[in-house]
């Protein structure tokens, strides 16, 4: 009897596996990272951008925009802008757009590469912007202007565009992006001495072999102490006449300040 037993409860768990689905797998594929959809308007409020996130911001022509992003040493940022003007039936000339990065110290960083400033024409329909900073540097002179880690802003603006198109709705979109490098400077590695040997020997003619024995000019030590003490020498007539000098002035300061009452004191 227990052997039908068995066999019913074995072909009812093999009735139940195939109902029971297997546990989803995990999705370990990286999210993609939220559009930036707002500007501060100075250096205390401008918004953090991670390098490669997206930015979109709509706006008003002639606002200040600021972002701020972080950069680590050896990292070269990279900067791209396109402002989409206002349609050209609404505007009333041409307008100048610029991006100018500022590093942790409000220090305005130098682009290397790319149009840091444009000017759109009347008829345009968008304007780009582009800026290819310095490599960021692990160390600097305090007296330098090097691009250091931390913190970097962006700034939006617009200039030489007419008062009437103050207040239109433009849209700027950002893209910063970071490239990994060596933290080090071009040069950084001394390839040579920057001054030649003290004492280097004789110049060999192409072809000839060098002595066992190589000549040295240098004096020896002997000979550099009995060139001090030899006789006569400049160094010993200096050497009396300061003795000299010292024992005349010895005796002219004894014999004044040896009875001073009798200089000062007043007639009886």
């Amino acid at each position: 009897m227990r052997t039908p037993l068995l066999l019913a409860s074995a072909a009812a768990a093999c009735a139940v596996l195939p109902a029971t689905a297997p546990p989803a797998a995990a999705d370990t594929s990286p999210s993609p990272r939220p559009t930036v959809g707002t500007a501060g308007t100075s250096f205390l409020t401008a918004t953090t951008v991670e390098p490669g996130q997206p930015v979109r911001v709509p706006a008003s022509t002639g606002d200040y925009l600021y972002w701020s992003f972080a950069a680590a040493a050896g990292q070269t940022g990279r900067i791209a802008v396109t402002v989409t003007l206002p349609p050209a039936a609404s505007r009333h000339g041409a307008a100048t757009y610029t991006i100018d990065v500022f590093d942790g110290l409000r220090r305005r960083q130098a682009c290397t590469a790319g149009p840091q400033n444009a000017t759109a024409a009347a008829g345009a329909a968008s304007v780009r912007l582009r800026c290819t900073l310095r490599q960021v540097r692990a160390w600097a002179e305090p007296w330098a202007d090097d691009p250091l880690p931390g913190t970097y802003y962006l700034r939006l603006a617009a200039s030489g565009l007419p008062e009437q198109d103050l207040g239109l709705p433009i849209r700027a979109d950002v893209r910063i992006s970071a490239k990994d490098g060596d933290a080090r400077p071009a040069g950084a590695e001394l390839k040579a001495p920057l001054s030649p040997a003290v004492d280097p020997g004789a110049t060999l003619a192409p072809g000839t072999a060098p002595s066992a024995s190589p000549v040295n000019s240098a004096p020896k030590p002997a000979e550099r102490v009995r060139g001090w003490f030899s006789w006569p020498s400049s160094r010993w007539w200096w050497t009396i006449g300061g003795g000299v000098l010292a024992a005349v002035t010895a005796v002219a300061g004894y014999s004044l300040t040896r009875h001073p009452r009798r200089w000062f004191s007043a007639p009886r």
